[in-house]
């Protein structure tokens, strides 16, 4: 894999900070960029309520992965759902968070937000080096009268383990039968050409910082880092905004109870209104909580976020999750359960 970064991001960022009273119990959480801009906002709703701070780094959904599972942290985030077999493994819970979009994002000066068109298939040509030039002429067939420029193309993507990155790889296997054979998906394959950014922050600043680049971030970071994001053709054939509406739509084709862990990958979903590239980013726990009031804290600050987060997660393009689906997931948290058996979050 390339491992060349030409700029990298200093993640880690702490959401609050300080206790609030006696009574406040500070949780830690890692992993998912796709999640931060979210959860960074509940953190600070959650902290002005409880006053419990809310301590995320935003360091890749590979790496909080690891962090639950090795127990450093209060709550893992990841945007790709574990296997019952792998959270059998590792004693974990999982549950998703929110659903939100990925957009690829262009540096083309004179180039509008929604512009410019893809398909699945130019996309993945694009991250194969097979189409180089911004004029080429596939490009230009789905563009016309767009002014494109005769310039190098240079594609960004994740350098470190992303559930972003396993969501759109997942995508491109499914759209081009050349991706599928040659590279395949995962939180972290082997990209042919291009240049590497850790995070959707990383990605975010590279695209913003060469002009002719492309490159993939969740859509609250181009509209934070004012990129110019493209529309991707869905499996209906559509050109569809990014927005809450087709994220809902491809959403609703989502069976909550098929996998264990309530685990979905919502890409290439049928519909006219679908966004091909909706993403459920999840939540991981600890099944037996050696810190039982941290537990407790973390569900209390996921249960504030579905029920007096929605404005603010629709503010940043998210999707709440609908009132049956949090039904589902406060019933899950029936297993996590203090070193004695005993739950440690009662569901009001």
């Amino acid at each position: 894999m390339f491992t060349r970064v030409f700029k990298q991001v200093t993640l880690g960022v702490a959401l609050s900070a300080a206790v609030f009273s006696a009574q406040a119990t500070d949780i830690t959480g890692a992993g998912s960029s796709f999640a931060y801009p979210v959860y960074a906002k509940w953190a600070v709703g959650f902290k002005a309520a409880s006053g419990s701070a809310v301590n995320y780094q935003s360091i890749g959904s590979g790496a909080g992965i690891k962090q639950i599972e090795s127990k450093t942290v209060d709550f893992g985030a990841s945007d790709m759902a574990l296997s019952g077999a792998e959270l059998d493994k590792n004693n974990l819970v999982q549950f998703p968070g929110v659903v939100g979009g990925i957009v690829p994002v262009v540096n083309l000066p004179g180039i509008k937000p929604g512009e410019l068109k893809f398909t699945g298939a130019v996309l993945a040509d694009i991250y194969m080096g097979k189409i180089t030039s911004w004029d080429d002429k596939a490009i230009a067939a789905l563009n016309p009268g767009v002014k494109l420029p005769n310039q190098d193309i240079l594609p960004i993507y994740r350098s470190d383990a992303s559930g972003t990155s396993f969501n759109y790889t997942t995508y491109l296997t499914d759209v081009s039968a050349d991706w599928k054979s040659k590279i395949g998906f995962g939180t972290d394959v082997k990209w042919p050409v291009g240049q590497g950014g850790k995070g959707n922050e990383g990605v975010s600043n590279l695209v913003k910082q060469f002009q002719g680049a492309i490159g993939y971030v969740e859509i609250a970071y181009s509209t934070t880092n004012h990129l110019t994001y493209g529309l991707v053709a869905n499996k209906a054939g559509k050109y569809v905004q990014p927005t809450l509406e087709t994220f809902t739509a491809a959403a609703a084709n989502a069976n909550w109870d098929a996998q264990p862990g309530m685990g979905v990958v919502l890409v290439d979903e049928p519909g006219d209104n679908s966004w091909p590239l909706t993403v459920a980013t999840y939540v991981l726990v600890q099944k037996v909580q050696d810190k039982p009031a941290n537990g407790a804290e973390v569900l209390k600050f996921f249960d504030y976020g579905y029920t007096k987060g929605k404005k603010d997660a629709e503010s940043l393009i998210y999707v709440p999750l609908p009132d049956n689906v949090v039904a589902k997931i406060h019933k899950s948290w029936e297993q996590i359960k203090d070193t004695s058996g005993k739950p440690v979050y009662a569901a009001k």
